[in-house]
């Protein structure tokens, strides 16, 4: 079985995930700039002695797709790369695929990845 795995992270955190993951052996991956927030429900910032909510903060989306059997050292490498220990630090999906297909020589499923 494939999986998929979503995290979403800090910006700054961005190349100790990819460098890991790269010396892991999986370096491919797509990152997406997404804006949000979780239960923090934003932050509130003073700029020239105003107060200004930012509801949605700037993160990284990183979406990789991988074996069952390489899924737990994955997520393992994200959270111990991202973490800060602060509110903010993100979170992780892991989800099933049904399929993946290689478009270049029609490889599917584990063989695709």
């Amino acid at each position: 079985m494939v999986k998929k795995i979503e995290a979403i992270i800090r910006p700054e955190k961005i190349n100790f995930v990819k460098a890991s993951l790269e010396g892991l052996g999986y370096p491919g991956m797509t990152v997406t700039e997404v804006k949000g927030h979780g239960s923090q429900k934003g932050i509130t910032e003073i700029w020239r002695g105003r107060c200004f909510k930012v509801e949605f903060l700037q993160k990284l989306k990183i979406e990789i797709v991988v074996t069952d059997a390489d899924v737990k050292e994955i997520v393992q490498t994200i959270v111990r790369e991202a973490r800060t220990g602060s509110i903010g630090d993100g979170k992780i999906f892991v989800s099933n695929v049904e399929n993946a297909v290689r478009i270049r020589t029609g490889e599917q499923g584990d063989s695709a990845v």
